[in-house]
């Protein structure tokens, strides 16, 4: 027979665009159009149908950057329309939309006069059903329309000024579409759908497959048995033509795809968090309409702050989606306050996301998630499944890692290990895309790409068009609906996630184990672009630490003579939670985003110092005395662990001379020598007199790079940033200055054009170098890092992450570990060999790398450790970390990990000095530092029980006794929502437990108070 095959398919291609699909609506009739354009900022809905409306022209211009039009459509609908039986009226609104990038452009809602929500509009869901609208034949209603600019702009990563409002001008940015009542044939759109599935089928399908051969053939019949000029009225016959080929059943190896409807909305990104909430509004408005169409439609929804955020914006709505919620249609998942970055939250603030999240979706919806669902972060912390099981979770899902530029993970369904040994079954969907539209190539991809085929059977596919696409579609639905059981496809069925994971649990048993972190293999640029919010983030850590054991004690202390602000500090938790967001805090979002994280984290700072001054003068009482307040786990300067006391007498002052055209810096505990040009040449420990400095090698070395990456320019850095580098070797003035008892060599020098001066000091009493380095970064498209070489034979590196730390390799001996040459380390990382190591530890610096090199000289092993200082990408935030920062590090010789544990603290908790009255003891007492107290609050749920959360820090076993030092009732362990939970090793005493704990056991205790 003759290979007409091609001929056909074109043939086919032709006849649904220029035939099928505008007969979908066969008559069309314009509205008449008025509008309104807000001023500024977008306003409530009612407030906007108040303001006076002008005549609006079809297809105009509109819409400057993040402006607001309001439109209003008046039009009657004939009589004669919509009393066909497979007919229905609709009405289209086109903003001017392109078919790409669906969530990357304009976008709007339509609102009944009343101030009712109907649905949203947009670029693959422009439809509103006439009867959505009331009123009979008459139509009357309003559409918000959000100028949004295309800040992607195909993806070009072109320095863009759209991202700032002040930077963005008035040009506008759309011009009206098609705006009009229309009749709406349901056999030719079910037609279409039909053609949609199989045409997409065919595709997919080797040519050698007899399948593919018979949906060619029908559809070729279906196409010569309708009259191109009557497709409504030959759209049944053609229906007829495929529907026996649309109704053989799947193969029994079918793979099973659980379809589960989603909107993946990025808190922040390419628009505002003021935009964000609009666009929460839209799409779940979008899901609730389909699911009343739908009653057997789910969607999951992750991010407890965008339920928030519709319940304080859009109560209408929230209550059509609490009923959704009952209705079990519109699912919660992940249990988080928002789908937050992983690698850099610290550990209590990564808790609190489950804390806040799981806590609201209990008291509004009584919905417990078991599952976290982060598809979209970029990369996952390998302390999370000990947090995720803590929150009371038992699933793990996410996508990004098939990101990887490098290695393949190699499986999608798995147990994943934690730092502790805590086990989490985790899931990677194999389709790749946490959008899917469910077409047939995605169902193909999915089920060639899964990787555990043999032993399981199931995967999960989150379907619909996220960060303000509208979600799921009609079509989507007409889609899993014709692949449920259809011969050559993969057998889809719409199901929550939850019912995916039982079903895989139980397909799929004796799993295989992931050990350690998820490390994404791209996206490295995120540990540093944007260094003010990284800044904000640690420093908000902190101060709430600090908030809340002062606010405890002073609970307990004072008794009813002080308030526990527990709604504040709530409210700011939730605040910092939002700023953890995996497009906030990783530095990846357009400048408006960043300026509002950094006016957040100054009003959350503000607020939380006002907490802490009120709760220590309640505390200490009026006086004249000098207290430090250590909220430090750890002893500091004769003051125990989180208590109040008097400091004891300075230690002798550390000395400064001149040698050689530099400066020696010594307190008797450790010994610096800084050259002329600033750098660091010797650093001793007197206790084993050991230099760490590497022989012939200089630290405190500032290095500029090139730093141009392929692209993603604010989330990566390409490896081969390294071949371009500019020493900072020379100072342009170094010099001695005495600040109290401290010893400071101030180093003056430009980086690049960028002025940049160094304080390193000495401290009385300190065992550790500090370095504070100000710049004024003027550089673009350049990365500053700050190394030390040191005299270490180190294999691995240890690096600081929630709840304990993570040990990397330091040599790159596989694919695997060549690919980590940029990694993330919260407030400290130590390398050592047996007997000797280093501690770097930094105040607000989360990319680091470590590399090693044999020297010619002696046969040493150099490691050298270097710090991501500051970056200057150009997307999509073109003025990104440009102007003024100050970087705190210090270096410690001679540490091991618990010294480094104890450094993170000190660098991340600067003495907090006051005066009153009297000391106050600390609420708790802990036998052994390798326990670590990393959280004191009052109970989430107001009953004034004092709860503490600890951990052990140093990767041992360790044994340790936590004692209150106040009328306790009982105490017991319970799971992060402060609920009973079975922990291992703990047992409770009158007033307070004996742990005996694994490594990097974390425990939580509530105190019930007498």
């Amino acid at each position: 027979m003759h290979d007409d095959r091609r001929i056909t398919e074109v043939r086919l291609q032709r006849f649904v665009r220029e035939r099928l699909a505008p007969a979908i609506y066969s008559r069309t009739i314009p509205l008449a159009l008025s509008s309104w354009d807000a001023p500024d900022e977008p306003v409530p809905a009612l407030e906007a149908m108040r303001q006076e409306f002008q005549p609006q022209e079809h297809g105009a211009a509109w819409g400057k950057p993040w402006g607001t039009k309001w439109l209003r459509l008046q039009g009657e609908v004939p009589e004669s329309w919509g009393s066909g039986p497979d007919t229905t009226i609709e009405v289209v609104v086109d903003l001017g939309f392109t078919i790409e990038a669906p969530g990357f452009q304009c976008e709007g809602i339509a609102w009944r006069p009343d101030g009712t929500i109907i649905k949203a509009i947009s670029p693959r869901n422009q439809y509103i059903p006439v009867k959505l609208l009331g009123g009979g034949m008459a139509v009357d209603f309003y559409v918000e329309a959000a100028a949004n600019p295309d800040m992607a702009q195909g993806w070009t990563f072109a320095a863009t000024p759209l991202g700032d409002k002040s930077t963005a001008g008035d040009a506008p940015q759309y011009r009206l579409g098609t705006i009009a009542i229309a009749e709406l044939n349901q056999t030719v759109w079910d037609l279409q759908q039909d053609v949609w599935t199989l045409a997409g089928l065919m595709e997919q399908l080797p040519v050698e497959l007899p399948r593919r051969h018979e949906i060619l053939r029908s559809l070729e019949r279906m196409m010569d048995v309708m009259d191109p000029d009557d497709i409504a009225g030959t759209a049944a016959a053609g229906r007829e033509a495929l529907a026996e080929v649309l109704s053989r059943p799947a193969y029994a190896s079918a793979h099973q795809l659980v379809a589960t409807g989603h909107a993946h909305i990025d808190s922040a990104w390419l628009w505002p968090v003021r935009e964000t909430i609009r666009k929460c509004a839209r799409t779940f408005s979008n899901v609730v309409s389909l699911m009343d169409e739908n009653p057997g439609f789910i969607f999951a929804c992750s991010s407890a702050q965008q339920f928030a955020w519709i319940k304080e914006f859009y109560p209408e709505l929230f209550s059509r989606i609490r009923e959704k919620v009952r209705a079990g249609q519109f699912v919660p998942v992940g249990g988080m306050w928002v789908e937050s970055d992983t690698n850099m939250p610290g550990g209590e603030a990564m808790a609190r996301q489950f804390v806040e999240g799981k806590g609201f979706f209990l008291s509004e919806f009584g919905v417990e998630c078991r599952e976290a669902w982060l598809p979209d972060s970029f990369g996952y912390s390998a302390a999370l499944p000990q947090i995720v099981k803590a929150a009371g979770s038992r699933w793990f899902l996410t996508q990004k890692i098939s990101w990887n530029q490098t290695n393949r993970m190699p499986h999608h369904t798995f147990n994943w290990e934690g730092i502790d040994g805590t086990r989490l079954f985790t899931h990677f969907p194999p389709v790749d895309t946490y959008n899917s539209d469910l077409s047939a190539r995605d169902l193909a991809h999915a089920e060639r790409n899964y990787r555990d085929h043999g032993r399981g059977t199931v995967s999960l596919v989150p379907f619909g068009y996220g960060d303000g696409g509208g979600g799921p579609t009609r079509e989507m639905l007409a889609a899993a609906a014709r692949t449920a059981d259809l011969e050559g496809s993969p057998k889809v069925r719409i199901g929550s996630p939850e019912s995916f994971f039982r079903q895989a649990e139980e397909d799929y048993p004796a799993l295989p184990v992931w050990v350690g972190e998820m490390y994404l293999e791209l996206h490295r640029g995120t540990y540093t672009s944007q260094a003010r919010t990284k800044k904000g983030n640690r420093r908000s850590e902190h101060l709430l630490r600090e908030a809340e054991l002062w606010c405890s004690t002073a609970a307990v202390r004072c008794g009813d003579a002080y308030d526990y602000p527990a709604a504040e500090l709530q409210r700011l938790w939730q605040l910092v939670l939002l700023q953890q967001f995996h497009d906030i805090l990783p530095g990846s979002a357009i400048a408006w985003v960043h300026q509002d994280a950094e006016r957040n984290y100054q009003a959350i700072e503000t607020a939380l110092e006002a907490i802490i001054g009120q709760a220590a003068a309640a505390l200490l009482g009026p006086g004249d005395r000098q207290f430090l307040l250590n909220a430090a786990p750890h002893a500091r300067n004769g003051v125990p662990a989180l208590a109040v006391g008097e400091p004891g007498e300075p230690a002798e002052p550390a000395s400064g001379t001149a040698s050689d055209g530099g400066y020696i810096l010594d307190n008797g505990i450790i010994r610096a020598v800084v050259d002329g040009d600033g750098l660091l040449t010797s650093l001793r420990d007197h206790a084993s007199g050991r230099e760490a400095i590497a022989p012939g090698q200089r630290g405190n070395l500032l290095e500029l790079h090139r730093d141009t990456p392929n692209e993603w320019d604010a989330w990566d850095i390409d490896e081969f940033y390294r071949r371009n580098v500019t020493p900072l070797d020379r100072a342009q003035a170094v010099r001695l200055e005495r600040e109290g008892g401290s010893a400071v060599v101030v180093v003056e020098r430009l980086a690049g054009t960028s002025p940049l001066t160094q304080r390193i000091t000495l401290a009385p009493g300190s065992p550790s170098l500090h370095i504070t380095t100000s710049v004024d970064w003027r550089e673009r498209e350049k990365l500053l890092k700050l190394g030390f070489p040191l005299d270490v034979r180190a294999d691995r590196s240890a690096a600081e992450t929630q709840f304990g730390h993570v040990f990397r390799p330091a040599h790159t001996n596989t694919s695997w570990e060549a690919a980590k040459f940029e990694i993330c380390a919260h407030r400290w990382l130590h390398v050592g060999e047996p007997g000797y190591g280093v501690a770097v530890s930094n105040a607000s610096t989360y990319g680091h790398d470590v590399a090693r090199s044999i020297r010619e000289s002696d046969g040493g092993t150099t490691t050298t450790v270097r710090l991501s200082l500051l970056r200057a990408p150009k997307f999509p935030d073109p003025e990104a970390d440009r102007g003024r920062h100050e970087l705190a590090v210090s270096i410690r010789p001679g540490a091991d990990i618990m010294d480094a544990v104890q450094e993170g603290y000190r660098t991340n908790l600067a003495p907090r000095l006051v005066r009153g009255g009297s000391p106050v003891e600390a609420l708790f007492s802990v036998s052994n530092p390798a326990v670590v107290v990393e959280a004191v609050k009052l109970a989430q749920d107001g009953s004034g029980d004092v709860v503490v959360r600890l951990y052990e820090s140093l990767g041992q076993r360790s044994t340790a006794r936590i004692s209150a030092h106040f009328p306790v009732r009982n105490v017991l362990a319970t799971d992060l929502l402060e609920r009973p939970f079975e922990a291992p090793g703990v047992a409770a005493t009158d007033a307070g437990a004996d742990l005996n704990l694994r490594p990097f056991q974390l425990v939580t205790l509530r105190f019930a108070r007498r």
